[in-house]
């Protein structure tokens, strides 16, 4: 198992992930916009904020692409059904602790569940699992994130 490996498949499992959500969101199964969210804990500048989230959301994809290749190396194999668990496991995470909890939290322009509407808040909390960006938000989130573990495990279960 190769970290190089396993990183490159971050940046592609990432590229699919985004591109998933993305699609989803055109077809309206789901609001959620990532790189928008993370942008915005940056600048309050909406176009600049898409960009610079893109950056961000690739650079978190990288890190926990490095997770997961720590994962990998603690259990001795790799691939692509682990790569999968991991991805799912991932998914459950970021949708019920990350981005509900913690990003609330830190977000300078989100708002809360306690927040008012006269508070200024930018942007809508996203609720458990993200709800409130749509009914079916979980499940192309789970999905999109099982894609993305698939892919970095099948990166580093690759012979170079």
């Amino acid at each position: 198992m190769s970290v190089w490996r396993t990183a490159i498949g971050g940046l592609v499992g990432t590229f699919v992930l985004t591109t998933i959500l993305r699609t989803a969101s055109e077809l309206r199964l789901t609001r959620i916009d990532l790189p928008f969210l993370l942008g915005t804990a940056v600048t309050a500048d909406r176009r600049r904020a898409k960009a610079i989230g893109y950056v961000l959301h690739f650079v978190a994809g990288l890190l926990f692409s490095l997770a997961y290749a720590i994962g990998f190396t603690a259990l001795d194999r790799s691939g692509v059904l682990l790569g999968a668990a991991f991805g799912l496991i991932h998914g459950l995470f970021a949708g019920s602790a990350l981005v509900n909890i913690l990003l609330p939290i830190v977000h300078p322009r989100m708002g809360t569940p306690s927040s008012s509407i006269a508070s200024g808040a930018l942007l809508e909390p996203p609720g458990f699992m993200m709800m409130n960006y749509g009914r079916s938000t979980p499940m192309v989130s789970l999905a999109a994130h099982i894609v993305y573990g698939a892919i970095v495990g099948w990166f580093a279960s690759a012979s170079g």
